[in-house]
């Protein structure tokens, strides 16, 4: 495992259609095991222009899992053994805009978590901790994504609220028009707790949100065929390749920890006394207590 301020590390979360780039060199396909069970899948370790990088395919190859099954704290974990420091999380979502149509990457900077079926914080009974979540991605990575969107020229908007539902239903009209009396701007199933969870674990995190097709409150979703919203994943699968080649140069502008405090997040956070700490809890997140327990 790197320490955080060791040279950046980038990992991609996001489908299978993500990871098939060029130049990507030294591939490999490893397996983690994790205290919290097994990841989505093997992780997929290389190399792009000497910036390392590791892909997690989020519902594993051949999307196997649906959005409520998914190990998120394995997910995470699995990445920071993996030596992960920087997380871009690729997800496909619904629009809940008329000016975000089909094609439009949103880097989203706030969330509204509505999941009620997960595991959602390594911490618990004998190891307590409470980090901060007011500004719940790495702006600072935000910043580069945005500079290597418009460098691609893809339509894109810098901010935006993610409404993260349970699923794997989809809503209905009526939830729908409430998200968006809220100003949320688009819809998924995916980012929540696995943004809570990045932030445990001391990792910056960011989300390109890749709109696939308006949400049910548009006049015209009942017209949409599967073969158009297919068309626009495939689409929007080349986009994404495109952006992790073209951000992973940009990560060497980091020198050491991020200003934003991504990478110092536990401090402060854990709350038990160091004599009522659990031994056993401290030994199963030792991957992650290793920079703020030292």
């Amino acid at each position: 495992m790197a320490e955080s301020g060791a040279a950046p590390v980038l990992g991609v979360i996001g489908g299978s259609g993500v990871y098939d780039i060029d130049g990507l060199e030294k591939q490999r396909w490893v397996k983690v095991d994790t205290p919290f069970g097994d990841p989505s899948d093997e992780l997929l370790t290389g190399e792009l222009n000497g910036q390392k990088l590791v892909f997690l395919p989020r519902h594993g190859r051949g999307h196997r899992i649906p959005p409520s099954e998914l190990n998120f704290r394995a997910n995470i974990f699995a990445l920071k053994a993996m030596g992960v420091t920087e997380i871009l999380s690729v997800s496909a979502v619904g629009s809940l805009k008329e000016h975000l149509p089909p094609g439009t990457f949103v880097v989203i900077d706030q969330f509204i978590d509505r999941t009620f079926a997960r595991e959602k914080t390594f911490f618990g009974t004998g190891l307590v901790a409470h980090v901060a979540l007011g500004h719940p991605v790495c702006g600072r990575l935000g910043d580069l994504i945005e500079e290597a969107l418009e460098e691609l020229k893809v339509p894109h908007q810098r901010r935006g609220t993610y409404m993260v539902m349970e699923g794997p239903q989809f809503s209905t009209k009526a939830e729908s028009e409430l998200y968006r009396s809220w100003g949320c701007d688009v819809i998924g199933m995916t980012n929540m707790p696995e943004a809570k969870l990045a932030r445990e674990a001391e990792m910056c995190y960011a989300t390109v949100a890749m709109v696939t097709d308006f949400d049910c409150w548009h006049p015209e979703h009942d017209h949409v065929t599967v073969d158009a919203v297919i068309r626009v994943v495939v689409a929007n699968a080349g986009k994404a390749r495109s952006l992790v080649k073209k951000l992973a140069p940009k990560l060497r502008v980091r020198d050491g920890l991020c200003a934003q405090g991504c990478h110092t997040a536990l401090d402060n956070a854990i709350m038990t006394a160091p004599d009522k700490r659990d031994p056993e809890m401290l030994k199963k997140l030792g991957v992650l207590l290793a920079r703020a327990l030292g």
